[in-house]
């Protein structure tokens, strides 16, 4: 029995090793791909002026302030109502059937497909609100498509603290508020930021939610208010890799946009990454 146990977990271990490779490997061969056609296009013109001629010149300049804009917009949404609602649920609400059932729904929403958030925002924000195609529409569809993520991992960050910390400030004569305030939200945050970070991650590379809600392929300038339609690099890249007039000419300037893309995606990665071990190290 001892034996077949030993082989059994011999076994386990060696399998979660082979799936992590097998990802690795994967992983390596996307990248590798990627900067292998995409260096060559990259280059301060490329990185500073707006495109030309259809995007068979230039750069993609208003891409990545596009981006960065409606990134920003969607993070100033998610992040205040997404930890708000996380705290409610997990310190305030009474566990009950409706309040499994409210975590239910938002785990649910985590996985309904992006263009479903896309047409979603146009109904909303577009029409009945007739913030037109815009950075805020797009913005706040990304936003709402955040969500779901930032409460999850700002709940799952508040149930690692221990009951004790918020039993201890009670009985010291402290306020509900004030023991969550200093005993459970200095510690929690770290992990209550990064799942935001990362979901905003996510978002930063969406096509489908800003397809329709103020997303455009070339403009040869950068958005003056909110309320302007903007360039986006999932989008562009969309467009060269799949709707350009001349793909085989724009191939290099596709892969390109896709190495930016994927960089951006990465720093915001590592920037939570960063965020996480500055805050849990200041806590020590």
């Amino acid at each position: 029995m001892i034996r077949r146990k030993s082989v059994a977990q011999f076994a386990g271990f060696w399998a979660l090793r082979l799936s992590v490779l097998v990802v690795l490997a994967v992983l390596a061969l996307f990248l590798y791909d990627i900067i292998r056609q995409g260096a060559p296009a990259i280059s301060w013109e490329f990185l500073s002026k707006p495109p030309r001629r259809g995007m068979t010149e230039g750069g993609i300049f208003p891409a990545i302030v596009g981006t960065l804009l409606v990134t920003l917009v969607a993070a100033l949404l998610a992040i205040p109502i997404g930890m708000f609602a996380a705290i409610y649920l997990n310190e305030y609400a009474l566990q009950n059937r409706f309040t499994r059932l409210i975590r239910l729904s938002i785990r649910n929403l985590s996985g309904v497909p992006s263009i479903v958030y896309g047409l979603f925002g146009v109904i909303l924000f577009v029409n009945l609100f007739k913030f037109g195609t815009s950075i805020l529409s797009a913005g706040l569809t990304l936003g709402l498509m955040t969500l779901p993520w930032t409460i999850t991992a700002s709940e799952e960050a508040l149930k690692t603290i221990p009951r004790s910390y918020r039993e201890g400030a009670l009985a010291l004569g402290a306020t509900k508020w004030q023991a969550i305030r200093t005993n459970v939200l200095p510690y929690a945050l770290p992990g209550m930021l990064t799942g935001t970070v990362l979901g905003l991650s996510r978002a930063a590379g969406e096509t489908a939610p800003i397809m329709f809600t103020g997303a455009a392929f070339a403009l040869p300038f950068l958005p003056k208010s909110l309320s302007d339609q903007f360039m986006a690099l999932p989008y562009h890249l969309y467009i060269m890799a799949t709707q350009h007039h001349d793909i085989a000419k724009v191939r290099p300037l596709a892969y390109g946009t896709a190495l930016v893309l994927v960089a951006l995606v990465l720093g915001l990665n590592l920037t939570a990454v960063i965020i996480r071990y500055r805050l849990r190290r200041r806590r020590r």
